[in-house]
């Protein structure tokens, strides 16, 4: 029986990337009680993801015992090349608030951190875009007040060539039992605030050329 949760479906093969603490994957899973068609993965080493996200370790357990495939040193620059995920398509495409890392010296607004942040989807963008099954999706959940409206998702996503279906409004509380981490290495375990919080999903142009 297919089951789902807001704009997500057993039925789907979905892979989610750069996963914190590995919650939102986790409720998922539950939701759906059998997850073999999820992927769920990580930049992050195992070593280094019990280091920064200690509260991982049941979400992992319930993944693997759902029957999640759960991936370590994933980079979504370059995770089109990657051994296994090179081999497959997926129908959804998952990215929750990416970060591009969080330095002592730079603040939110600064023009040097609002670059890395655009390059980091750059990059995402036009490695997810080959991976998608025809009429795929790929999802970005982010804030869209300031400084992170300066990103320019939408014209991030063009540039790859995709283009936005829906914009939605992200509500944390459909999504039992996630808890959205600050990463990047510096208090990393840490929540943080969501502000304006919206899922934008993007499908592939029609007769987008390369």
């Amino acid at each position: 029986m297919e089951r789902w949760i807001e704009h997500y479906s057993s039925s789907q093969q979905i892979l989610l990337v750069g996963e914190g603490d590995f919650s939102f994957s986790a409720c998922l899973a539950r939701a759906f009680g059998y997850a073999p068609n999820m992927v769920a993965t990580s930049l992050d080493s195992q070593e280094s993801l019990w280091e920064k996200h200690w509260s991982c370790v049941s979400h992992l357990d319930e993944l693997r015992r759902r029957g999640c495939l759960v991936l370590h040193d994933v980079n979504v620059h370059d995770m089109d090349l990657h051994h296994f995920l090179k081999w497959n398509k997926f129908d959804v495409i998952i990215f929750n608030f990416p970060h591009a890392g969080h330095y002592p010296w730079l603040r939110e607004r600064d023009n040097q951190l609002i670059q890395m942040h655009r390059q980091l989807l750059s990059g995402f963008f036009a490695s997810a875009r080959v991976m998608l099954h025809s009429g795929g999706q790929i999802h970005v959940t982010t804030r869209d007040d300031y400084p992170y409206n300066t990103w320019n998702v939408e014209e991030l996503a063009a540039q790859a060539g995709l283009v936005l279906r829906e914009k939605v409004w992200f509500e944390k509380s459909d999504y039992p039992g996630y808890h959205n981490k600050r990463g990047g290495g510096i208090d990393s375990n840490k929540k943080f605030p969501l502000g304006e919080s919206y899922t934008f999903k993007f499908v592939a142009k029609p007769y987008y050329m390369y």
